[in-house]
């Protein structure tokens, strides 16, 4: 006991920060006992914090991560209030603790203790749930009602192939699912393969026409069809590829590129369009007018046909979404849309990470868990992330094999009247061996891009 003390005080101390209480009431040993860990645990904080707010969401995506997070939130509230209980006895012993005022405030600051905790234990384990399902252990995104190949047959756990140590290079497919019943192609909309080396910290980005046609398989034979067919097409045909729909993709994409493909990340559109409408929607500066009159993605009952003028504009999740995919517009194509896709991903980051979003967060972690699916392996997510972050926008090589330089269009009379764009092979080795050197399938020591073939990139 500690005569002249206030023991509702001391609680509040402790409240405030454990072991203030006890060193109040002049109990400097057993202050230290509460404190101590609790030092330790803000220096931890700190530290994570110190990485920047990108890279500590995505660590607390990871689900050993956010699960370790949760029991750690539960030890610390059972802490403060065990702290606040032993700084109001260390006051007034036993005596204090049955006075009104030390149990109303015991009370009171008991339930503000359980109240903050409950909720960043939610918080922590709708993150532990959302990694679980973005950290794909099986493929439980809903089935779309559109005809052609379902997601939730096609997302496999396992990567397709293993970089051969922690230095390697990493490959990753980066593409959307469409799962609204309104759609008929899924996996197919958006295909970048993202290329980072871990020694160097070089970046490249490198997208897939979704006309493009008339390439070569692994297996050495031609496809005749749009590299957006393939998956039906193989669906169809389980004989001729057994590996099943999106693994062909994946493998072909790989072969055309050059590169073994090891993991995949795939966005949901419609999730996509949740999370652009939770942070109150993102900011973009169009850098051409969109008149696409025949854009019929909406969703939500709105006209065929998207139209944007040229410079800022602030758009809710439907528009984010047709600016991402619409490119049937004068002076549009694969290129310009490439392009306001990355702009979009960048906006929605801008916003995500804005403390502003903080009240929405378990919102936006749940919606987080239904938008996306990789296989990528948790423990290398914050590395991958370091990397990006050191590395310039203007640094990241961004190309789209498309015309001139990459593939040739030919007349209607010669493609069924269809568009396509046929690869100009001997220009895509030139570049997978720029880009990838001795990792790229086409590298040799003597190998060198073929003359008048050498690659431009996206500006």
């Amino acid at each position: 006991m500690t005569p002249g003390r206030s023991a509702p005080l001391a609680a509040f101390l402790s409240f405030l920060w454990p072991g203030l209480g006890q060193w109040y009431a002049a109990r400097p040993r057993r202050a230290i006992v509460f404190a101590v860990p609790v030092a330790l645990l803000a220096g931890f904080v700190l530290a994570q914090l110190a990485g920047g707010l990108d890279s500590l969401a995505l660590r607390l995506l990871v689900p050993a991560f956010a699960f370790s997070l949760l029991l750690v939130i539960t030890a610390f509230g059972i802490w403060r209030l065990v702290a606040m209980g032993d700084a109001a006895y260390a006051v007034g012993g036993r005596a204090a603790l049955r006075r009104p005022s030390t149990l109303a405030t015991l009370a009171v600051l008991g339930l503000v203790t359980i109240l903050v905790h409950g909720y960043l234990g939610y918080t922590a384990w709708s993150l532990y749930d959302a990694g679980s399902r973005i950290f794909a252990t099986t493929p439980d995104i809903e089935p779309s009602p559109s005809p052609g190949v379902t997601p939730s047959e096609e997302l496999p756990a396992s990567p397709f192939e293993t970089p051969q140590s922690a230095s390697s290079r990493v490959n990753v497919l980066l593409t959307g699912i469409d799962s609204s019943p309104i759609r008929t192609h899924s996996l197919t909309d958006t295909l970048i393969v993202a290329s980072v080396d871990p020694t160097t910290g070089r970046i490249a980005m490198v997208s897939f026409p979704r006309d493009l046609a008339r390439f070569e398989l692994p297996d050495g034979t031609i496809y005749p069809g749009k590299i957006n067919s393939l998956m039906t097409y193989a669906s169809a045909h389980p004989s001729q590829f057994p590996d099943g729909p999106f693994p062909t993709l994946v493998a072909t994409l790989g072969h055309i590129l050059g590169v073994p493909i090891h993991y995949y990340a795939a966005v949901n559109l419609d999730g996509f369009v949740k999370m652009v409408d939770l942070v109150g929607g993102v900011d973009v500066v169009n850098q051409q007018a969109i008149n696409d009159p025949t854009y019929g993605g909406w969703t939500d009952g709105r006209r065929v046909g998207f139209h944007l003028s040229a410079g800022p504009h602030h758009l809710d999740g439907q528009e984010a979404l047709a600016y991402a995919r619409s490119r049937k517009g004068i002076g549009d194509n694969d290129f310009t849309r490439a392009r306001r896709q990355q702009e979009i991903l960048l906006a929605l980051r801008k916003r995500i990470v804005d403390p502003a979003m903080l009240p929405k967060m378990p919102e936006l972690i749940q919606a987080a868990g239904d938008t996306i699916r990789t296989n990528f392996p948790a423990d290398r997510i914050s590395e991958m992330l370091d990397i990006a972050q050191a590395a310039d926008d203007a640094d990241v090589e961004r190309y789209v094999l498309g015309p001139t330089r990459f593939a040739t269009n030919p007349p209607l009379s010669e493609a069924g009247g269809q568009y396509i764009l046929v690869p100009k092979m001997d220009a895509i080795r030139a570049l997978s061996i720029q880009l990838f050197g001795a990792d790229s399938d086409y590298y040799s020591a003597a190998a060198s891009p073929p003359a008048g073939s050498q690659p431009t990139a996206i500006p």
